[in-house]
């Protein structure tokens, strides 16, 4: 049965479900902050956006480990409606064709699920810009003291989410193309790092969590951290994307050596369609060994740059509890890798694996939002330091 890839006349009831399900997480914040100034608004309705976003990269994950990307062939809706509920009849009739392909009742649900909290978090950081915009503007026609909001990040995060919205599309359009399926993947994290960042400045202008003053060189720990995670971040996108989880079911040997056949010009040609090479072949079974290792490889890297980060960061009193935070995270993300290959890639695991990271981004990015720099005047020792004895 052909089936438009793009297909719009469901889109406004689509848009309508979207609203009714951030209508709950906003009224909640609206009520809970209700005698608050307009700027604690707008910092706990980010916060609740962190959390809902955090929740749908879960799900994005859930979506993807149980083959359901494609539950829904087209875009934004299910066969042209905004329901698998609707499309009933093209959804069995293409799973009675292919009982176990990509589109059945429950794979269509599990994706649509998915369109409806990507739409309600886009709604709810439309409703952050607009609302960080009208504090400014009130202010400027007041000739008030300084905005603590944020527009501009909240503007570039909205710019943000309509771009994962069109990879979103193209995921589905473009057949979990591995390429668009990682971006997408990575632009989930980026979004998450970016509420994350716009959370701890407004604590900080609200005066209940003051900018930490730290040396340039764990500043600069940061910034590598950071850097690292998001290399490693990549390389597990495309370990994922490419289900290459397996190649290698032992650890820490793979394959019963310590360097297997690997095929990296085929495993590392980042434009080709899922499952073939570059040059329309399958891809071969060393490809996906060789995307497999590096991920090991860079795992390694990773794990040593933030364990002596972490190490950093708790002689700073009050970096510990993030410290801590990001020290859990790392034991976490070790756990669950080792389980996805010891174990035959456990659905548990592997979610909790790619929550890991985007989590692990958060804290990274909220520490480089909580901290800056000594100043000369603060790095230098006082008078009564200098000479006590």
């Amino acid at each position: 049965m052909h089936t438009a890839l793009y297909d719009w006349s469901p889109l406004l009831r689509l848009l309508l479900a979207g609203m009714a399900v951030a209508a709950l997480p906003l009224a909640g914040v609206l009520w809970r902050q209700r005698r608050a100034q307009a700027h604690g608004r707008i910092r706990a309705l980010t916060l609740v956006t962190l959390f809902l976003t955090f929740d749908l990269v879960l799900f994005g994950s859930f979506t993807r480990l149980t083959d359901s990307g494609l539950g829904c062939p087209d875009w934004p809706g299910c066969y042209g409606q905004a329901t698998p509920a609707q499309a009933h009849a093209p959804i069995a009739s293409a799973q009675l064709a292919a009982p176990n392909g990509p589109v059945t009742h429950g794979k269509a649900w599990i994706e649509m699920v998915h369109r409806y909290l990507a739409s309600s978090v886009g709604i709810l950081i439309l409703v952050l810009a607009l609302s960080a915009w009208t504090v400014v503007w009130r202010q400027r026609a007041e000739r008030a003291g300084r905005a603590q909001v944020y527009p501009w990040w909240a503007t570039v995060t909205l710019l943000w989410v309509c771009l994962q919205g069109g990879f979103g599309a193209f995921t589905v359009t473009m057949k979990l193309f591995p390429a668009i399926v990682s971006l997408h993947l990575m632009g989930g994290y980026v979004l998450l790092a970016l509420l994350a960042v716009q959370t701890v400045w407004q604590s900080q202008d609200m005066a209940t969590r003051p900018p930490v003053a730290v040396a340039s060189t764990l500043r600069t720990a940061l910034v590598a951290g950071l850097l690292v995670l998001l290399l490693q971040v990549a390389c597990g996108a495309w370990v994922s994307t490419n289900y290459a989880v397996l190649a290698c079911a032992e650890f820490p040997q793979c394959q019963s050596s310590w360097w297997p056949m690997m095929d990296f010009a085929q495993g590392f040609a980042l434009w080709r369609p899922l499952g073939l090479a570059a040059d329309g072949m399958p891809l071969s079974f060393q490809a996906l060994t060789a995307i497999h290792f590096v991920h090991r490889l860079i795992a390694g890297l990773t794990f040593v740059v933030l364990l002596l980060l972490v190490w950093r960061l708790r002689r700073v009193p009050a970096l510990a509890r993030p410290a801590h935070w990001l020290g859990g995270l790392l034991a976490l993300q070790i756990a669950t890798g080792l389980s996805n290959v010891v174990l035959d890639w456990p659905l548990l695991a592997a979610v909790l694996h790619t929550g890991g990271a985007g989590a692990m981004g958060a804290v990274l990015a909220g520490l480089l939002a909580a901290t800056r720099i000594l100043s000369p005047v603060q790095a230098a020792p006082s008078f009564s330091e200098v000479h006590t004895t």
